[in-house]
């Protein structure tokens, strides 16, 4: 009799929809060994899985390896392609759930969810081999061939919802970026109750003008060129910017004040989406380098602009398409370019290729 080779893993038995399953806690060296991917020159109607996107595994790995006391992996799910038997510890009570999982050694672990945290682990360990013995939650259900594997990993991922984007900045503790959003839109005179901190779109009826990743966004830009000491310092600098802002656009003191609705400035005037937030940012950050000293005096200019988007003579082609909002670069750069010449500031190389481009536009579109 040909001797036996198999895994073990310690595990308890769940029943889903009828059938057993498995859960178990698997040393993360055992990961790359054991799980394998399907090949990725088959056609999609003969994978169980989507085609793996290295670009996404340096910077799993990358969360891992600069998070070692505090990184969190949810399970991978994987399916059993061979011999499998359970041997619970015994058979009264909860005793006939747990026990050891047997898998021949001739038989294929094929991921259904998780190939890229997979991927990651092994990257990650190749720089931090001390994490090898660290464990990550594997979920295995029985293979009952390619169907029901492809019907698995669609089942798996109908009702996954990635969470908005500003719902991910409000509970992210690590980036500092982040804080310093967070800080702007709680301490800030700007952006006092007018910040949704959840959703990072607005409906019509939303009682927000702004949303926190628009702040986010707005903030990167405006710190980009300078090295702050801290949290605290930065949040102070961007604090102090926006509230200039705000005292040159009455609109949203009128919507705290509730004189107006956040839907009818959103509606009627682009100072309050996201586009001029990232601008502002854009041209706050170049103020602040070229004229330190007078920034606030300059800044004034961005009360005399027409923000009304009827306004199509200015707004049509630059930040608007047709009427609504566009939140391209080059939109993004063409709002900007117009508020730094309203305040007198020199375009940099790349805007003014951006402005010709669209001047060429306006003048053969007559």
């Amino acid at each position: 009799m040909d001797p036996v080779f198999e895994y073990i893993f310690p595990a308890i038995r769940g029943i889903q929809a009828g059938r057993e399953y498995f859960v178990s806690m698997c040393p993360l060296r055992v990961i790359p060994r054991i799980f394998l991917f399907d090949e990725e020159e088959l056609m999609p109607e003969f994978r169980a899985q989507r085609i793996l996107n290295r670009a996404r595994i340096p910077e799993i790995a990358q969360y891992v390896l600069k998070n070692k006391k505090s990184y969190v992996f949810s399970a991978i799910t994987a399916s059993l392609d061979g011999a499998v038997h359970f041997k619970p510890m015994g058979s009264n009570g909860d005793a006939d759930r747990l026990g050891a999982l047997h898998v021949d050694m001739s038989a294929r672990f094929i991921i259904n969810d998780g190939q890229h945290r997979r991927a990651a682990i092994e990257q990650a360990l190749a720089n931090a081999p001390e994490l090898a013995d660290e464990t990550i939650a594997v979920v295995f259900f029985i293979d009952r061939g390619l169907e029901r594997s492809q019907q698995m990993f669609s089942d798996l991922n109908r009702h996954a919802v990635r969470p908005s984007r500003s719902l991910g900045l409000l509970y992210d503790h690590r980036n500092d970026l982040s804080k310093i959003a967070k800080l702007v839109a709680l301490k800030s005179t700007a952006f006092k109750d007018l910040v949704e901190m959840e959703r990072s779109t607005l409906s019509e009826r939303s009682r927000k003008l702004f949303t926190l990743s628009s702040i986010y966004t707005g903030c990167s830009v405006l710190l980009d060129t300078d090295e702050y000491s801290d949290v605290d310092h930065a949040s102070k600098v961007c604090i102090e910017y926006w509230d200039e802002i705000s005292n040159h656009i009455p609109e949203w003191e009128m919507v705290r004040s509730s004189r107006m609705t956040a839907g009818e400035i959103r509606r009627d005037f682009l100072h309050s989406h996201a586009i001029a937030l990232q601008a502002f940012g854009m041209v706050g950050r170049d103020l602040l380098q070229v004229d330190s000293q007078n920034w606030k005096k300059r800044l004034a200019g961005i009360g005399k602009i027409n923000w009304a988007k009827s306004n199509a003579n200015i707004w049509e082609g630059r930040a608007l398409i047709g009427g609504r909002v566009s939140k391209s670069s080059n939109n993004v750069t063409l709002t900007t370019n117009f508020i730094k010449h309203e305040l007198g500031l020199n375009l940099g190389p790349e805007e003014k290729r951006v402005e010709q481009m669209f001047e060429r536009g306006r003048i053969n579109s007559k």
